[in-house]
């Protein structure tokens, strides 16, 4: 898991901030928070304390705490879109085996950035909350829905699930995954490592749409 670092960066003091240093420093700070607390954890107060930072400096870049988690899962998304094109490669070597990456990928970006996946995914912060968040987010989520379509392709018209759902469903898995095994939380533990329980989850999703052959 990537820690982002503990203190504020070197060399800046309460005064020595540029604008957007400040800014940044300020989600960076806010991820620290996330993470140790959850999203709901700490005060707008508090993250400028850990930027090391006046509180009031806060407030000429960010109206309340929820607006600057949105800036943290801006952020993420944006970093998430990049890792899930990566993953896709354009569809190579396969639909299948791209299809696949995408949903490993999506497990490797929760463990190593959980501040961000937070902020994503479990503030409660819409991606319709300003127009910069829906545009990053709908670009990352976008890609699982290219893979299921071009995946799909491969399923007769008349059996064929919609896109959308097709990748909603691996959506689900995937963030299902994340989430009761691979965040350490109590009472979850798993005999199976999350990468097994995804992949053979995904498995036997495609085995029902006649992606892959039945085992014999």
């Amino acid at each position: 898991m990537r820690k982002l670092s503990e203190a504020p960066a070197s060399g800046m003091s309460k005064r020595g901030y540029h604008h957007g240093n400040l800014r940044e420093a300020l989600i960076n700070g806010c991820l620290r928070l996330i993470e140790k607390r959850g999203p709901t954890g700490f005060t707008l107060s508090e993250a400028a304390r850990e930027a090391g930072v006046t509180p009031a400096a806060v407030y000429r870049h960010f109206e309340g705490r929820e607006d600057l988690i949105a800036a943290a899962a801006q952020q993420g998304y944006a970093l998430f879109g990049d890792q899930m094109e990566a993953a896709y490669g354009k569809g190579q070597p396969s639909a299948l085996a791209a299809f696949e990456a995408t949903g490993r990928a999506y497990l490797a970006f929760a463990r190593e950035y959980p501040g961000y996946y937070i902020s994503m995914f479990e503030s409660g912060i819409s991606i319709n909350r300003t127009p910069e968040l829906h545009q990053v987010a709908t670009r990352a989520m976008g890609v699982l829905e290219i893979a299921a379509e071009e995946l799909s392709q491969h399923i007769p018209a008349d059996k064929r699930p919609p896109p959308q759902m097709f990748s909603a469903h691996i959506w689900a898995l995937s963030h299902g995954v994340v989430e009761l095994f691979a965040r350490s939380n109590p009472g979850t533990q798993s005999p199976f490592p999350p990468e097994d329980l995804l992949e053979s989850g995904i498995g036997i999703y495609l085995r029902g749409l006649g992606l892959i052959a039945p085992d014999t």
